[in-house]
């Protein structure tokens, strides 16, 4: 399909995601987060994809939110007065004008069934910065700035970035950056724990894609899509039993699918042929991930 702010490419099994608003700085819309969202749901369906790479054009990733647009420049209704009550159910229509646009991304990236590489490529602001916390790596260009400036708008962070935030670099951490509101260059961006590596501008995507298929190729597509799902599922749960209740069944399930290819391949000193497909996993999954409707 034709979007308005992003461009797909799918090459040898990678998609890579750009958004594409390069005489805007890549600055966040609404539309944009719609799109976003459609792409990491639809993309669970779509067998020829194994891993995601998400970039910006020209020389920015993401500005933040585009706040030339008039009214409530984050795309909320005003009018209305939400509670936590009315906000239970994210799936009701009545409350997709009062869900922070960007924390509709962030699910969408939690529950995708692909690996998904950031390669900022420039200036990450604001929800530029915290679209990411939700991808499996960050890789930067020397020309990548990060900064959750939330606290200079009078705002607070989004893009459910107060639960991804922590977990990749500790509480104590993850206050100073955000009460502080300061923009990290590069390298301090890696010392942060915010991201992995710095590149050469040329070498970025050309990184991204080798991370991609260290992690994807050659492997079975449902082994990948568990194990995603279980590091970060359950790294929040309260006790290890927890854990093993899920682990069950997803060896259970891989073992009898894909599993037998790995061991056969193993036994018989060959490269595996795995069958598996993400968009057809085990009978678990959805009342696994989804318990209460998110």
């Amino acid at each position: 399909m034709a979007y308005e702010t992003l461009t797909h490419d799918i090459e040898d099994g990678v998609l890579t995601i750009t958004l594409n608003r390069p005489d805007k700085l890549n600055a966040f819309t609404v539309t944009m987060a719609d799109e976003l969202e459609q792409s990491f749901r639809e993309v669970n369906d779509n067998d020829d994809v194994r891993a995601i790479i998400v970039t910006g054009a020209g020389r920015a990733f993401c500005a933040g939110m585009d706040l030339s647009v008039g009214g409530n420049v984050f795309g909320l209704d005003e009018t209305k007065q939400p509670t936590l009550a009315d906000i239970a159910d994210l799936a009701s229509p009545e409350m997709k004008d009062v869900r922070d646009t960007g924390g509709r991304v962030s699910l969408a990236i939690h529950d995708c069934r692909k690996p998904v590489i950031a390669a900022i490529n420039g200036p990450a602001v604001g929800i530029g910065a915290t679209m990411t916390l939700g991808m499996d790596a960050r890789l930067v260009s020397q020309k990548a700035r990060f900064g959750l400036v939330f606290g200079k708008l009078g705002i607070v962070p989004e893009a459910a970035s107060s639960w991804f935030l922590p977990r990749i670099v500790g509480l104590p951490k993850a206050l100073d950056l955000v009460m502080s509101a300061e923009i990290l260059d590069a390298d301090a961006t890696v010392e942060a724990g915010l991201a992995a590596a710095v590149y050469e501008p040329d070498q970025l995507l050309i990184e991204a894609r080798a991370l991609a298929d260290k992690w994807t190729k050659g492997r079975s597509a449902v082994a990948v899509a568990l194990s995603r799902q279980l590091l970060r599922r359950n790294v929040a749960i309260e006790h290890p039993a927890d854990a093993h209740r899920v682990d069950s069944l997803a060896m259970f399930w891989t073992s009898v699918g894909d599993g037998k290819e790995g061991v056969a391949a193993f036994l018989e000193k060959r490269d595996p042929d795995y069958s598996g497909r993400a968009s057809d996993l085990p009978p678990f999954y959805d009342e696994w991930i989804s318990p209460d409707g998110r």
